[in-house]
C-alpha cells in the first residue's frame, strides 16, 4: 500500500530531486503522514529550500509532538535561514525527546558559537524572515501563481512583468516588505498580463506566449528568490510597468462592447469552456462532439467516458448519415 511506503535518507541523498517529486505525489494521496512531511522537509534541505524544509517539518511536529527527527530538520532548515535562536530551540527540544549525545549536541554547540560571535560583535541574530506561501497552476493560455496573503492593500502591491520575469512585492501587515521574483521557463506577453486582490490571496494571471503545457513554473537553473526590502525599495520602473488597474478594466470593456450573437456568440462560449477546462473537460467535449456526429456537446467525463455518445438531434431534424 502507499501508506506504507518509506523514503529512507539514502534514497533522499542519492537524487533529492527525484525524492522531492515522489514525496509530494504521495503527500497527494494520503496528507496525515508524519514521516513524509519529516523526510520532504530533508529533500528541501538539500535542494536549499529551507522555508518549504521547516513549513514541512513542523507540519510533521502537528502529526506527531514527540517526534525527533522532525526536530532536527526545524533546526537545520532555521540554521540556514539565520534565525539561530528558533534553531537551538528546536535543538534543544530534539535533545530531551532523542535522549543520547551525539548530531543534536553537535547543532546545538554550533549554534550557541554562532550567537556567542554575534554578541562579542555586537550584533544580534537577524529577525525571523516572514513565511508567506506561494504556488501556481495553470490553463491552456495563462500562467497563474497566488500569494497567500490576507487582506492586502491596493496600495501594498508592486507588480512588474517581463517577458521572462514577474516581480511581486508586498506589504506585510507587520510592516516588512515580501518579494517573489520568479525567472519564468518560458516567455509570457507582460501587456496581457494582469493581477488581482482578492480577500485570502493575490493572484497573478500571465498570458503565455505560446498555448503550450509548462512542465514547471521557472526556468532551468533557477528558483524562486524571495527578499525582503526596506521602504522605497520597490523594483524600478521598466517599459512594461504600468497602470494595471486600467489594463484590466480597458480588457473589461472591450469584452462588453463585443456583442456577439447567434452561432458566433455559442462558438465563442464554446471555445471559452473548452480553453480553461482541465484536461477531463476537453476529453469529454472532444468525445461527445465526436461520437455524436456534432449533434452532443458534454463537459461531464465521468458520464461519457463510460458510455459511447448516441446522436441526438434537435426534435425538429432527422439526422443521417451520409
Amino acid at each position: 500500500m502507499a501508506s506504507e511506503r518509506s523514503f529512507p535518507d539514502s534514497f533522499i541523498d542519492e537524487d533529492p530531486k527525484k525524492a522531492l517529486e515522489e514525496l509530494n505525489a504521495a503527500l497527494e494521496q494520503t496528507s496525515d503522514n508524519a514521516e513524509w512531511f519529516c523526510q520532504r522537509a530533508y529533500a528541501h534541505i538539500l535542494l536549499k529550500n529551507y522555508s518549504s524544509a521547516v513549513d514541512d517539518a513542523r507540519r510533521a511536529l502537528e502529526l506527531r509532538p514527540g517526534y525527533a527527527l522532525a526536530f532536527m530538520r526545524t533546526g537545520v532548515a532555521e540554521y540556514h535561514l539565520n534565525n539561530l535562536q528558533l534553531s537551538h530551540e528546536a535543538f534543544v527540544e530534539g535533545q530531551k525527546l532523542d535522549g543520547s549525545e551525539g548530531a543534536f549536541d553537535i547543532w546545538i554547540k554550533r549554534c550557541e558559537e554562532r550567537m556567542q560571535v554575534g554578541s562579542q560583535n555586537g550584533t544580534s541574530e537577524r529577525a525571523a524572515a516572514p513565511r508567506v506561501k506561494h504556488d501556481w497552476y495553470q490553463t491552456e493560455s495563462q500562467v497563474i501563481i497566488t500569494i497567500m496573503v490576507k487582506n492586502a492593500k491596493k496600495e501594498d502591491i508592486s507588480m512588474k512583468f517581463e517577458e521572462r520575469e514577474v516581480t511581486a512585492v508586498v506589504k506585510l501587515l507587520s510592516g516588512e516588505d515580501w518579494c517573489l521574483k520568479v525567472h519564468l521557463l518560458h516567455p509570457v506577453v507582460p501587456q496581457q498580463s494582469t493581477f488581482k486582490i482578492l480577500s485570502t490571496k493575490v493572484e497573478i494571471k500571465l498570458k503565455k506566449t505560446e498555448a503550450i503545457r509548462w512542465e514547471k513554473l521557472e526556468g532551468e537553473g533557477t528558483q524562486s528568490n524571495v527578499k525582503h526590502f526596506t521602504p522605497n525599495q520597490y523594483p524600478s520602473s521598466s517599459h512594461y510597468t504600468r497602470n494595471w488597474d486600467k489594463v484590466v478594466g480597458d480588457i473589461k470593456e472591450e469584452e462588453k462592447n463585443e456583442k456577439l450573437e447567434g452561432d458566433a456568440a455559442l462558438n465563442k462560449l464554446f471555445q471559452q469552456i473548452y480553453s480553461d477546462g482541465s484536461d477531463e473537460v476537453k476529453r469529454a467535449m472532444n468525445k461527445s462532439f465526436m461520437e455524436s456526429g456534432g449533434t452532443v456537446l458534454s463537459t461531464n467525463w465521468q458520464d461519457v467516458g463510460k458510455r459511447k455518445v448516441e446522436v441526438s438531434p434537435p426534435d425538429d431534424t432527422e439526422w443521417k448519415k451520409f
